[in-house]
């Protein structure tokens, strides 16, 4: 089964040895995890986000930065893991656990990643708790046909993407002087959750907002990926 983890942290200046460390972490968790890795990177600063909310109808963009010292997603992996118990224990060795937390969230469905594109994006598709329904249901079902459609137009443009099962699925990591920490649900409470996410290539920020525009969703959070993971 595959898990999508959503790496959080709050975004700081870092000292070249600061970057230096945690790029060594990385590579340690890579090199140890590697054949439970599907897909995976860093994102590009908040700063450069865009959201895209009202959905293909009423498309309305906003550009970053987001508040000042929130905690805000700075990379992501899909992971193979037998069982959600093998899904936390990868979590929890990711270096971002120990200053940050990682959300992992249960893959319903799930199209193989197409890396022989180019300048790659995640969007990130965000619902009101109300509206993110539970996969296989009938207004679930609704909506996977409205993304049928977006799938239809996009063609090669997504390279790759997944649904998630609902909020109450989500489990958050962190880890605190060596202590792991577990809770039920997505790392904090807000208006809006993960339901799903694509991977785009576009050329460029404009074409990506476009693509991101089509997507039917409440909201759409799109990031650039850094393009860093070694995957």
């Amino acid at each position: 089964m595959q898990y999508f983890a959503l790496l959080i942290s709050g975004e700081s200046d870092r000292t070249p040895e600061d970057g230096q460390a945690a790029m060594a972490a990385f590579q340690k968790f890579h090199a140890n995890a590697a054949s439970s890795i599907r897909a995976g990177d860093a994102l590009a600063p908040a700063a450069s986000a865009v959201r895209v909310t009202g959905g293909p109808d009423a498309p309305i963009t906003t550009d970053g930065p987001y508040a000042e010292s929130a905690e805000v997603a700075c990379g992501y992996y899909v992971f193979e893991a037998e069982n959600l118990d093998e899904a936390l224990a990868l979590a929890r060795d990711v270096p971002v656990a120990d200053f940050g937390a990682v959300e992992v969230w249960p893959i319903y469905h799930a199209a193989e990643p197409d890396w022989s594109g180019t300048g790659r994006w995640l969007a990130l598709l965000l619902e009101p708790p109300a509206t993110a329904f539970e996969p296989g249901t009938p207004e679930w079902q609704a909506v996977a046909t409205r993304h049928g459609d977006f799938a239809a137009t996009a063609g090669t443009a997504i390279a790759g993407g997944a649904a998630l099962h609902g909020p109450t699925s989500a489990t958050t990591v962190r880890v605190r002087n060596g202590e792991v920490l577990i809770t039920d649900g997505p790392y904090a409470e807000g208006a809006e959750v993960a339901n799903g996410f694509y991977l785009l290539d576009a050329h460029d920020q404009d074409e990506a907002i476009k693509l991101a525009s089509m997507i039917p969703a409440t909201t759409v959070e799109l990031r650039q990926l850094a393009g860093v993971s070694g995957l």
